[in-house]
C-alpha cells in the first residue's frame, strides 16, 4: 500500500520552525503586495479528484459589519451545498481562501488589502479567520483586491475543477489604482470565475460596475442586503444534532505537533458559531459530518483514511500520550473503532439534518419572504451555476 505524504508550502516549514513568514511576491503594475496570513498546513487532493476552489474577497471597512456577520454564520451552509455535489459519480475537495479589503487597518501602499488565508481544506481555520475579522473604515479596491487574490493564490490547474472568485462589497467597483477591466480577464485566462455581489440595491451596483465586473468574467451578479437579520427557525431535531455532534467529537485523535491545538480550535469554532447564531452552529454541525470536511493534518482518524499516516512507521512521539503505551496492534484497532463509530454518527447526523432542512423549508414558505438574497444564498446560486458548467451536478432538494 502506498502512503500519499501532506505537502508543506515553505513558508509552511518556516511557520513551524518559528520563524516569521513574510511573504512578498512580486506584483504587476508596480504596486506593492498584500500582506499574506500565515497558512494552515493540509493535505493535497489526490490526482483525480474533482476540487472546488473558492477566494471569498470580503470588504471590511465601515458599514460592513453585517456582510462579516452574514460570512461566519453561513460559511457552513455554503460547505452544505457543495456537500451535495459529485463530479463523474466523485464527491470534490473544498479549497477556500480569504481575503479582506477597504480596512483602514491595512497599509494604504498596498491598497487597505489583506490576505487573510491562502486556498485551504481546513475549514476550521477559516471560520477561524472569519470571526477575527473587524470593520473599519478604508479605500475599496476591487480591482486591486482581485489581481492579488488571481496572481498570489495557489490555483490549481485541472481543466475540470472549479475555481471561483467571490467579492462582496458597496462602493463603486471602479475605485483604485488597478483597472477592473484589466485585472478580470486576467483571472478568466487562469480558469477562474469571477462573481460580485453588491451591498445595497439592484441599480445602485449596476451603475456603480458591479454587474459589467461580473459579465466580463463570466460570472454572475447579485445584491444583498449586507444588514438582513438571519431570522433562526427552530426544528425538533435540533437538540438531537447537537447531542450527536458531541459524541463526534469523540471520535477525533489529534496527534502532532500541534494537534492538541487544532482540536482547541474546532472545540472553539463550535462554541463561536452556537454564539453567533443557531442556525450557523447547526450548519457547522451538518458540515462536520460531511466530505469536505478533512482534519488529517491533525486527525489520526483522518489522517489513516486518507493515507497520510503509516501507523506502522509513524513517530510515537507524535502520538497521544493515550496510545503511546499500546502496541502496534490495538492502536489500529483503536483508530478503527472510533472511524466506524465516526461514521455511523455522520450517517445519523445526515438523516437528521435532511429532517431538519425539510421542516425549517415547510417554514419558510409560510412565512413571508422579502424576495433579497442573503450572502450564503449569493454564493450558492453562483456556485452552482459556474459548477454546472463544469460536469459537478447536485442533489435535488
Amino acid at each position: 500500500m502506498s502512503f500519499r505524504m501532506i505537502r508543506t508550502s515553505a513558508a509552511g516549514l518556516m511557520v513551524a520552525a518559528g520563524m516569521a513568514v513574510c511573504v512578498t511576491p512580486a506584483v504587476g503594475q508596480g504596486l506593492a503586495p498584500a500582506t499574506a496570513h500565515e497558512q494552515p498546513d493540509t493535505p493535497q487532493p489526490i490526482p483525480g479528484e474533482p476540487v472546488v476552489e473558492l477566494a471569498i474577497l470580503l470588504d471590511t471597512s465601515n458599514s460592513m459589519d453585517g456582510l462579516i456577520d452574514q460570512a461566519k454564520t453561513r460559511l457552513w451552509d455554503i460547505v452544505n451545498e457543495l456537500a451535495t455535489s459529485k463530479q463523474a459519480g466523485s464527491r470534490p475537495i473544498l479549497r477556500v481562501g480569504l481575503y479582506e479589503y477597504g480596512n483602514s487597518r491595512l497599509d494604504g501602499k498596498t491598497g487597505h488589502i489583506r490576505q487573510v488565508l491562502g486556498l485551504t481544506t481546513d475549514l476550521d481555520a477559516v471560520s477561524e479567520q472569519l470571526f477575527a475579522l473587524n470593520t473599519s473604515g478604508g479605500s475599496e479596491y476591487c480591482g486591486w483586491v482581485i489581481q492579488e487574490a488571481t496572481q498570489h493564490l495557489e490555483w490549481g490547474a485541472s481543466a475540470g475543477d472549479l475555481r471561483m472568485i467571490v467579492i462582496a462589497g458597496n462602493e463603486p467597483f471602479t475605485q483604485g489604482p488597478v483597472d477592473y477591466k484589466s485585472s478580470l480577464p486576467a483571472a478568466i485566462d487562469k480558469g477562474i470565475v469571477v462573481n460580485t455581489i453588491f451591498c445595497g440595491p439592484f441599480d445602485e451596483g449596476v451603475s456603480t460596475g458591479w454587474r459589467d465586473g461580473a459579465q466580463l468574467a463570466d460570472g454572475r451578479y447579485a445584491n444583498i442586503d449586507q444588514n438582513q437579520e438571519m431570522v433562526h427557525i427552530p426544528a425538533p431535531q435540533d437538540d438531537q444534532l447537537r447531542a450527536l455532534n458531541e459524541q463526534l467529537n469523540g471520535t477525533y485523535i489529534a496527534y502532532g505537533r500541534e494537534g492538541a491545538q487544532r482540536r482547541a480550535r474546532q472545540s472553539a469554532q463550535d462554541k463561536a458559531a452556537g454564539q453567533a447564531a443557531a442556525g450557523a452552529e447547526l450548519g457547522r454541525i451538518a458540515a462536520k459530518s460531511s466530505a469536505l470536511y478533512r482534519n488529517a493534518h491533525w486527525d489520526l482518524v483522518d489522517a489513516v483514511k486518507e493515507e497520510t499516516v503509516d501507523l506502522d512507521e509513524i513517530d510515537e512521539k507524535l502520538l497521544p500520550e493515550s496510545m503511546k503505551k499500546m502496541s502496534l496492534d490495538e492502536r489500529k484497532a483503536y483508530v478503527a473503532e472510533l472511524a466506524s463509530r465516526r461514521a455511523g454518527i455522520q450517517k445519523q447526523i445526515q438523516e437528521l439534518d435532511k429532517q431538519r432542512r425539510a421542516y425549517v423549508d415547510d417554514k419558510r414558505r409560510e412565512m413571508s419572504a422579502s424576495g433579497e438574497d442573503a450572502l450564503d444564498s449569493a454564493i450558492i446560486k453562483a456556485l452552482r451555476e459556474a459548477a454546472s458548467k463544469r460536469g459537478f451536478e447536485f442533489e435535488k432538494k
